[in-house]
């Protein structure tokens, strides 16, 4: 079947849990089918009428908020108004997982990868809305989900009915005039002056790194997986620090003993890509509007990452992930193959002009991850889109404050404010 149900309940809260089989190539309807799962949350009392809030995860790689840990904050907020659909994009979470394509060669593995970005999170939601009966719905796109959101608009704006955006509305860079060397060389200008802050914040981290590399470079280390902790992985920690409590959680890994299993099992913990391959392997990906990436982020490096062991990296991924990490390593070849690949554009600028969409971003002052510049540009396009400026929250606001991020949405959208 192309559609199985299920229900179940939490205190106050009915669950059903969908799974659509779905093409994985949407140009060839009758080829090959993955599953993508979804989450129906609404509140027991609701009007069965109530219309749909889609949530588009960030990531790439991510499945979508589990209950009942997403019972609060926006979901909160928005079940007063909308029932929730989280969508567990394709190849995350329920959906049909990604792994390692052990039976594919690397020319194959990366066809399969090219099926995994917005473009086709996009034709899968307008399969399910279909599939569902809905004539239109709303979509919440958080990080890597504004990203498909703004795809939506571009592609399919007949089936949505409002859009939201939090700390993900993505340059678009044939109207910008920037490539995406400009993008990272921005993200590792705000990366260094988070180092900066982190160091004069808790100056005493500055030796303890400095040891900590030092230690690195002269000993064989080993994770609780077996990977060899270098230290260019450990640099990858610095991706906390674009979060509301980044600085605290970055100090209090380094404040443990280096030889213990605490500080070993919490530095592995920092990057997901055993679990998560996709992130990895679309990171760069997700903002190719019509180019290839070519390993920008590490093209584009500042010399001061060659020469200084203490700076930390943010949300930037590198070829040598796929040595450093022995998850990644059956998809080294299908990695580079997919960094030369000329992605196809993903956003109509003119349909984004056009635009009679309702919508609301929250663009976030101090993004350690969408430069704040592009995303200011990109809602100067958009027809009709209002946007909300606000330094109050890190690239995570929607998780730090969620309830009063989408009520400020919504009420922007519906021109209530």
């Amino acid at each position: 079947m192309d559609h199985l149900t299920s229900t179940s309940k939490i205190p106050g809260v009915t669950l059903v849990d969908h799974q659509f089989q779905i093409p994985l190539d949407h140009a060839k309807p009758d080829g090959d089918s993955i599953m993508v799962f979804a989450r129906e949350v609404a509140d027991q009392d609701a009007d069965a009428d109530k219309p749909y809030l889609v949530f588009l995860q960030g990531g790439p790689g991510s499945e979508a908020p589990r209950p009942p840990r997403a019972l609060s904050g926006w979901v909160t907020r928005a079940l007063k108004d909308y029932r929730v659909l989280m969508l567990d994009q394709r190849g995350t979470g329920r959906s049909t997982p990604i792994g390692t394509l052990p039976r594919l060669t690397p020319v194959e593995q990366a066809q399969y990868l090219t099926h995994f970005r917005a473009d086709s999170i996009v034709r899968d939601a307008e399969w399910i809305r279909r599939a569902l009966g809905v004539d239109t719905w709303s979509v919440l796109g958080q990080s890597f989900g504004g990203f498909c959101t703004l795809r939506y608009l571009s592609h399919s704006p007949a089936g949505l009915r409002e859009a939201f955006f939090t700390g993900g509305l993505p340059p678009v860079f044939a109207h910008e005039g920037v490539g995406i060397d400009e993008v990272y060389r921005a993200t590792f200008a705000t990366t260094l002056e988070r180092n900066r802050r982190f160091y004069h914040r808790f100056p005493g981290d500055l030796p303890r790194v400095e040891a900590l590399q030092a230690h690195l470079g002269e000993q064989d280390v080993r994770l609780q997986n077996g990977d060899r902790l270098t230290g260019r992985r450990l640099k990858l920690a610095g991706q906390a620090l674009g979060s509301s409590d980044g600085e605290e959680s970055l100090h209090y890994l380094l404040e443990l003993p280096f030889d213990s299993p605490a500080f070993l099992y919490d530095v592995e913990a920092t990057a997901h890509f055993a679990r998560n391959p996709l992130y990895a392997i679309l990171h760069e990906a997700c903002w190719a509007d019509g180019f290839a990436t070519n390993w920008s982020a590490s093209r584009v490096q500042p010399e001061q990452y060659q020469t200084d062991s203490t700076l930390f990296t943010g949300e930037h991924v590198f070829p040598w992930l796929f040595e450093d990490f022995a998850a990644l390593a059956p998809l080294r070849e299908a990695a580079e193959i997919l960094a030369a690949h000329e992605w196809p554009p993903l956003y109509d600028v003119e349909a984004l002009r056009n635009n009679e969409v309702p919508c609301a971003a929250a663009i976030y002052g101090d993004d350690l991850y969408v430069p704040r510049q592009y995303s200011e540009q990109t809602a100067s396009l958009v027809g009709g889109l209002r946007p909300w400026l606000t330094n109050e929250y890190e690239h995570g606001g929607l998780r730090a404050d969620g309830a009063r991020v989408l009520g400020r949405l919504i009420d922007l959208a519906r021109d209530r404010i």
